[in-house]
């Protein structure tokens, strides 16, 4: 069975840091690029970070570059999103997907969820 699943999620306060993982299952993970959304209440589903399969650099919403980094171990099947300084206006569930490279599959996790708030 093919899986996503992330962790990592909480409160924090402001200026503090998080750090999500998401650990796949059932898939060749190398043959896919991996990436982070979020979705905050009312607002759509937007890309956070985009990591290719292997030697690509990593790609940033603006609004986390600098702050936010993603990194992924194909040995461990598994990529990760180090947050820091992080902002009330990153509170959101965070998701991670996959694509595949050269072909069409693409997976979703069931998201984690992430509070900024004093």
């Amino acid at each position: 069975q093919r899986q996503l699943v992330e962790s990592g999620g909480g409160l924090v306060q402001p200026g503090g840091s998080l750090r999500l993982s998401c650990v796949a299952s059932g898939l060749t993970f190398s043959r896919f690029a991996m990436s982070w959304y979020r979705q905050a209440p009312g607002k759509e589903r937007e890309l956070v970070a985009t990591i290719t399969g292997v030697g690509g650099s990593p790609n940033y919403a603006d609004s986390v570059k600098g702050r936010f980094t993603i990194s992924r171990d194909n040995a461990k099947n598994t990529v990760a999103l180090q947050m820091n300084s992080l902002k009330p206006e990153d509170t959101a569930v965070y998701y991670c997907k996959a694509d595949e490279l050269w072909g069409r599959a693409v997976f979703w996790g069931q998201g984690t969820q992430v509070t900024v708030s004093s």
